[in-house]
This record gives C-alpha cells, sequence and structure tokens, in this order.
C-alpha cells in the first residue's frame, strides 16, 4: 500500500509506471499464453514418446509370451503323455519327443527359447539340454508345482529374477539362472484330464535387459519393471539414486485409470509413466527428473523473462526523454497549485509556449480570480441557506406534532370529557406560548424542559392509564442556551413508537448532565424498544446528511421527528453533535443529546 501511495503522489512516477505496464503487461500476456502453449506441447510430446516406449516394451513381452506358449501343445502330444505316465524308461519315446524339439524350432524359429522340459509327479523328466533326468527331490516341493496341481488350468510366467530366484532353487531343476524367463503349466491326461506332469519352457529375457539399459527417458531417466505384486523384478545398471527413486514410485500404489503421474521424490520431482503387459501383468515402469521433461518450455520462458526485461528498459529510456518536454512545466504548475490550496490566492503562473499545458496556466489564473469572487458570495449566501434549513425543519415538526394533539382533543371531545378538553386545551396553549417564543429559535433549557412537562400533561391526559414521567435535570444546566422544540419529538417519539406498542405502565424519564465540553439530555422510555435491525438502518439514517434523504425516508419507521431534531443540531454545532440512541427489544430505547456547553447563542 505504501508503494502505491508512493507512486499515485507523482505524475512523474505514474507515468513510468504506465509506460512500464503498457509495455510489459501485453509482452507478459502473450508470453505466458506462448508459454503455456508451448509447456503443454512439450510436455505432452515428451510424455507421449515416454508412453510409447513403455507400451512397446509391454507388446513385445506379451508378442514373446504368446508366441512361446505355443509350444504348450506339445503337453498334449501322446508321446510326451506315455513317457510321463510310464514308470518305466523308454528310450525310443524320449528320442522322439526330442525330435519334436527339433521339429517346433526349425518351423516357429524360436530364438529366445533356452530350454523346454517336462517332469512327472515322481521325478522323471526330459529336457533339451539335459536329456532324461531324474529330479533328486519331490517336484510337488516346488510352490509353482504345488499351485498348478490346485489350479490345473492356470499357466504361470515366471521371472528368474531375485525374489523368485529361492523358489527356483528349492526344486533342483537345471533351469538357467541369468537371463530367463519361464512358462509353467500342467500336463493332463487326454481323457480323464488328471494331471500326470509339468511343462516348463525357459526363455531368454535380455533383449529386456538391452531395452533397460539402452532406453533412456531424456538425460538421466530409466526404465524398470514390477511384477504384478508390485515387487521389483528388472532394473537399470543405475546407482543408489536411482533405487531411491524405484523405492519411492513403489510405494505409491499405481491406478489402473490412469497412465503417468508426478511424484514429488527428493529435491526433484519425478514424472512417472507406466504400461501393463497383457499376458503377465507386469508393470514396464519409466522415471524421469520432471525438469528435464520440460527443458524446451524452460528454455522459452527465459526468452519470455528478457524480452520483458528489454520493453522495460526501452520504457524507461523513452520516460526520460518525455519527462524532460512533458513532466517540467507541469511540476511548475503543480507548485504554483500548492501555493494557492494552502490559501495563497495571489499566486500567478507565467505560461511558456502554446500547447495545452500553457492553456492549462492561463485558465489556473482566471479560475483564481473567480474562487476570490466566489468565497465572498459563498459566505453571505451559506448564511442564508442555514436560515433556511433551519427554518424549513422547525415547520417541519411544528404541524407534525399540533396534527397528533389535536387528534386526542377530537377523541376526548368526542367522548364528552369537556374538563379534559378544556385542561388539555390549556395546555396546548401554554405549550405553543412557550414553543413560538416570539419567534427566537432558541431557548433556555429550563423553558424547554417546561415545554416538554406541558406536552407531557398533554399525553398523560390521553394515555393516563399507560403513561407516567420523571425530569430530574440539574438545577444550573437549565440556564444553558438550546434549541426550541428539542425534547419534544423524542418524547413524542417514545410513546408512539416505543410505550403504546408494549402493554404495561409506560415511564418517559428526562435526566441531564454535562462534562467539561457538553451537556447530554436524556430521554428513556420502558417502551418495545427496537431491534439490532431496526436499530442499524435508524442509526444509518442519522449518519447521512440532511439533504441527502428523501421525504418518504424521513417519514417512515417512526423516525420524522428524531431526524430532524438531529440534522438540526448538525447543522448548528457540526457532526460532533446530534442525538445517539441505545435500543434492547422489549426493554425500551435511551436517546441522548448532545450540545455544546456555552451560554452563547450560535447564529
Amino acid at each position: 500500500m505504501k508503494l502505491v501511495r508512493w507512486i499515485a503522489s507523482s505524475l512523474r512516477l505514474k507515468l513510468l509506471s504506465m509506460f512500464i505496464i503498457l509495455s510489459s503487461v501485453p509482452l507478459i500476456i502473450v508470453g505466458l499464453i506462448s508459454y503455456h502453449k508451448s509447456y503443454t506441447v512439450v510436455s505432452n510430446h515428451n510424455k507421449a514418446s515416454t508412453q510409447l516406449a513403455a507400451d512397446q516394451l509391454a507388446r513385445n513381452i506379451d508378442i514373446m509370451f504368446e508366441d512361446t506358449e505355443r509350444l504348450l501343445e506339445l503337453g498334449k502330444n501322446p508321446q510326451v503323455l506315455q513317457y510321463l505316465y510310464a514308470q518305466s524308461e523308454s528310450y525310443g519315446e524320449a528320442k522322439a519327443i526330442l525330435q519334436t524339439y527339433n521339429l517346433y524350432r526349425e518351423t516357429y524359429k524360436y530364438d529366445k527359447v533356452l530350454n523346454i522340459s517336462f517332469v512327472n509327479f515322481y521325478g522323471k523328466g526330459i529336457s533339451e539340454r539335459k536329456g532324461v533326468f531324474k529330479l533328486e527331490r519331490n517336484p510337488l516341493r516346488n510352490p509353482y508345482f504345488q499351485y498348478l496341481v490346485q489350479y490345473p488350468n492356470a499357466i504361470l510366467r515366471i521371472p528368474h529374477a531375485a525374489p523368485y530366484a529361492e523358489y527356483n532353487r528349492l526344486d533342483g531343476f537345471a533351469y538357467p539362472k541369468e537371463n530367463a524367463l519361464s512358462i509353467m503349466t500342467t500336463v493332463k491326461e487326454r481323457i480323464t484330464h488328471e494331471v500326470i506332469g509339468f511343462i516348463v519352457i525357459d526363455m531368454n529375457d535380455s533383449f529386456i535387459d538391452e531395452f533397460l539399459t539402452t532406453t533412456k527417458i531424456k538425460d538421466s531417466g530409466f526404465f524398470y519393471i514390477n511384477d504384478q505384486y508390485g515387487k521389483t523384478l528388472f532394473t537399470p545398471p543405475a546407482g543408489e539414486a536411482s533405487l531411491a527413486i524405484i523405492n519411492q514410485i513403489n510405494s505409491v500404489p499405481l491406478h489402473a485409470e490412469q497412465d503417468s503421474f508426478n511424484l514429488s521424490a527428493g529435491s526433484k520431482p519425478q514424472f512417472v509413466v507406466y504400461s501393463t503387459s497383457r499376458q503377465t501383468g507386469w508393470k514396464i515402469i519409466g522415471a524421469a527428473p520432471f525438469q528435464e521433461i520440460i527443458t524446451e518450455a524452460n528454455g522459452i520462458r527465459q526468452l519470455i523473462i528478457i524480452s520483458v526485461l528489454l520493453s522495460a528498459f526501452f520504457a524507461i529510456s523513452l520516460y526520460f526523454f518525455l519527462n524532460n518536454r512533458l513532466i517540467h512545466p507541469i511540476q511548475i504548475l503543480m507548485n504554483k497549485m500548492r501555493k494557492a490550496a494552502s490559501g495563497y490566492l495571489e499566486v500567478k503562473v507565467t505560461p511558456t509556449g502554446s500547447d495545452e499545458i500553457a492553456d492549462l496556466g492561463q485558465s489556473f489564473n482566471i479560475m483564481l480570480e473567480k474562487i476570490k469572487t466566489l468565497i465572498d458570495q459563498s459566505i453571505k449566501e451559506n448564511e442564508q441557506v442555514k436560515i433556511a434549513e433551519l427554518r424549513t425543519l422547525q415547520a417541519q415538526i411544528n404541524p407534525h406534532f399540533l396534527y397528533n394533539t389535536l387528534e386526542s382533543i377530537i377523541w376526548m371531545a368526542e367522548a364528552e370529557k369537556k374538563e379534559s378538553v378544556i385542561k388539555l386545551v390549556q395546555a396546548l396553549s401554554r405549550f405553543f406560548r412557550l414553543g413560538l417564543n416570539k419567534g427566537f429559535d432558541w431557548v433556555s433549557i429550563q423553558t424547554e424542559l417546561e415545554h416538554a412537562r406541558n406536552y407531557l400533561v398533554i399525553q398523560q391526559m390521553r394515555y393516563h392509564d399507560i403513561l407516567t414521567y420523571e425530569i430530574k435535570v440539574e438545577h444550573e444546566l437549565q440556564e444553558y442556551p438550546i434549541l426550541k422544540m428539542t425534547l419534544q419529538p423524542l418524547i413524542e417519539n417514545a410513546i408512539y413508537h416505543g410505550i403504546k406498542n408494549k402493554r404495561g405502565q409506560g415511564l418517559i424519564s428526562i435526566q441531564g448532565y454535562s462534562d467539561d465540553t457538553s451537556i447530554v439530555l436524556t430521554v428513556r422510555d420502558n417502551g418495545i424498544g427496537m431491534n439490532t435491525e431496526q436499530l442499524t438502518q435508524l442509526r444509518e439514517k442519522l449518519d447521512q446528511p440532511a439533504g441527502s434523504r428523501s421525504p418518504q425516508e424521513n417519514e417512515q419507521d417512526g423516525g420524522f421527528g428524531l431526524l430532524n431534531v438531529h440534522d438540526r443540531i448538525r447543522l448548528y454545532f457540526g457532526p460532533s453533535y446530534g442525538v445517539e440512541m441505545e435500543s434492547t427489544y422489549m426493554e425500551g430505547s435511551t436517546f441522548q443529546i448532545r450540545i455544546p456547553k456555552s451560554k452563547e447563542v450560535q447564529h
């Protein structure tokens, strides 16, 4: 806020700010739009290319398994079934099985298949590499074979990675321990579908390691593979930093509905993309620092920043050029105006040149001459307007009160209460005699209290069953002057809008006290009072200048006399004086009249 006020205090600074804003803001807006567009295009392109690489590896894995699983048809070969079912050795069948292996290899060109093996429940087996063999352990101790016995139609696709290596060693089977994947399923008897053994196909997974080693995401990104349970199967040849990132990514659940997300990994947020193999359920996951993904967009951002700085430099240079030609004459005129504003109206401006600023200086000289003339005229007119406004406000109050009082007299006359009518008319006569005050606007507080007492007598005769009153004002205060018709409107407001609207005995109390500078007269009633909303609305009306309210606003909500009293006091004494109020619903209201403590009559 201080900076704004400092700029607003000087035309020079405002012009400088205007040049900078007009030159920089459009460029910033265009730059931000361009940056956002380029950021989106570049990041989406990099993300798409990374996603494409992950999808391609997933497809390669799926194709390899789909092609290799054709070899599972060997489990239906009669010679294989006979070999596994028979208890005795049959070298002729074994030889035929090995020839069948060769036939499949020559037909389908299975370059990645390392070995094909069969084994029955008794450990009797045959494979390409070992030929006929006998397992030293019971095959059913292998957890994979145990699973296949329970689910004979299942096909297991098993990597020989760390999470699975322990199980692969338990069975004593001759699997390749490096760069291998295995496919396992059951061999079932043709007619009864009874499980009689297992087929194991080992495949070379070097293409996966080659992909993870050679395929990079930008400068330092990498790919790795998890199984369907979130265990890491294949990792790139990376250091501890990459392993830490892998651990952080593995701690975040991967959702099927998204294929990429951003991960806050330490000081470098990571972009993560993954694809899922349909055959194995493995996740091919790629990770790279997010800043590397948007490197090109950052270059565009730097170009925009440099362009904005150059524009600001150009605007400042243009400003200093215009300052000498435009702002200096304005500063001279400003200094003259400040002197005139301080009250020295004899100041003059000596115009130089014939441009608009010179015309402005000449107009300033003419304006000062007219101001001096108008000041004298305004002083006289303000005095007359002040008197006229006061007369108008008093004229609004008197007919209003007279209307209410005559209404009471009519009511008593209709009730044939002659003595009460006579007493009421006499009180009314005294009331108006004191109110008129021979045309003077000022009375003593003592006279105003007597005037209020006559009014209360009149109203008490009408509301004798619900109205009582008391007046307690210090005697030394009663000598001070006050505007006439000040208390009566407040008392009338208390009766008609307070006491009448609440059942029970009504009490109006008038009290007075003073401090060093002010006299406070209080009119308190125990009527119905006002709620918070009504009190707030009435206070807002009191804060408005007298001439800003419409007649309808003065009439509504019982504020007619109250607003006029407040306006009259403020017209004479200023905004520090007037009427203040407090009110509690169903308990009553208190109105305080504050006037200066002075025995001199204000004019």
